[in-house]
């Protein structure tokens, strides 16, 4: 090799962007460029000679001349002649992420070993802040499926109500068609017939007839009367209004209001409480409740048959049932006691909206109550209810 050669690899050794290194056999070094000792924050002078594993982490400078000896020992290569990312160690103790590439060259006067190292720091951080923006990305996707599924599930949500109301809506004008249709026929041909009884001798049937009437009209009542009470409580506008009231007061005002619904031989027997007991409720929504339940117990129990109503006070609550000894609810019809229009298969051809223990069970809300029930079918059914009573 020329003087000029020589100067010219020098030159290219010393002004390379990566370091570069050389050591022999034993991991001495040998010469070191300008780029390495910045890497390091060594001189040149402060290198040559030492061993290499100085620039090393202590894992690999602890193994580095185990490594070495394995690979003069079996040829197999980890590093020489196919590079890899390791850990360098700087003069002040900081480490960072090196891209080594090793070479081997052997000499009349031995092997040399030539090492290239570039910095790997910038492509770290560079790689961090991409998978940091990644992360973001991520999350910000999974916070957006999830507010999508939110908001298909508020949507589907949305979809049932509807499709529930226009059921509602259809089963509605069904049952006013068919409930209201029956009782107003009744009325109409009874005031016709009624026109047509004009003698004095004739007044037992126009008494049957207004009769008729009368009951037809009652029934037109407490249709309109569910239906105006669902309304109220859909709206909300029924707010309770708690007072201390006589149990007495409430159970005889319930229990007239109710008598028109019973049939003959039928009686309401009222135990429990005296007259005098004070409770702390709402008398106007207790005594819906009650004339609900009462009637349904007339409705759907035997001529001759006792009704009763107890009543008892425990810690903190008022204790109120209703029992008839009437058709009680088929087991499979139960799970559907509470819900609108619903109607059990054995009272199909009893007169109903469907509606009176639903409006039940909202009032008893309202109160911040529960109602429990026990029935067998064809043995009779006994409706609970628990009220707070705190300040009694």
């Amino acid at each position: 090799m020329s003087q000029d050669d020589g100067r010219r690899l020098k030159a290219l050794f010393e002004m390379a962007t990566d370091g570069i290194i050389t050591m022999n056999d034993r991991g001495i070094m040998e010469n070191v460029n300008r780029a390495a000792c910045e890497l390091f924050g060594y001189t040149a002078e402060e290198l040559r000679g030492q061993k290499v594993n100085m620039l090393m982490s202590s894992h690999d400078r602890t193994h580095h001349d185990e490594y070495l000896e394995r690979y003069q020992r079996t040829r197999v290569p980890h590093i020489i002649g196919i590079g890899r990312e390791v850990t360098g160690r700087c003069k002040d103790g900081r480490e960072f992420p090196l891209r080594l590439a090793v070479s081997e060259v052997t000499l009349a006067e031995g092997t040399v070993y030539t090492g290239i190292l570039h910095d790997l720091s910038e492509f770290h951080l560079a790689k961090k802040r991409v998978d940091d923006l990644n992360r973001s990305l991520e999350s910000k996707v999974i916070e957006r499926t999830a507010a999508l599924r939110a908001r298909e599930a508020e949507l589907q949500r949305a979809l049932g109500k509807e499709r529930e109301l226009n059921e509602l809506k259809s089963r509605f004008l069904t049952l006013a068609s068919h409930e209201f249709k029956t009782p107003l026929s009744t009325v109409l041909s009874s005031a016709e017939l009624i026109e047509l009884y004009t003698d004095t001798g004739q007044q037992p049937k126009r008494q049957g007839h207004l009769n008729r009437i009368k009951e037809a009209v009652g029934q037109l009542t407490e249709i309109l009367n569910d239906f105006l009470s669902l309304s109220q409580l859909e709206q909300g506008v029924i707010r309770p209004e708690v007072r201390k009231v006589h149990l007495d007061s409430v159970l005889s005002t319930a229990i007239e209001a109710s008598e028109g619904q019973l049939k003959p031989g039928q009686v309401i027997e009222v135990t429990g409480l005296d007259g005098d007991t004070l409770i702390t409720t709402d008398p106007k929504l207790l005594r819906r409740i009650l004339i609900n339940l009462l009637s349904n117990a007339a409705k759907y129990s035997p001529p001759d048959s006792p009704l009763y109503v107890r009543a008892s006070l425990l810690e903190g609550e008022l204790l109120l049932e209703v029992e008839d000894h009437g058709i009680g609810i088929p087991l499979e019809d139960q799970v559907h006691l509470f819900d609108r229009f619903f109607r059990a298969r054995n009272v199909e051809n009893i007169k109903g909206t469907g509606l009176g223990l639903n409006i039940v069970a909202q009032y008893v809300e309202l109160l911040g109550g529960s109602l429990n029930y026990t029935s067998r079918e064809g043995e009779g059914t006994t409706f609970s209810i628990r009220l707070p009573n705190t300040d009694n």
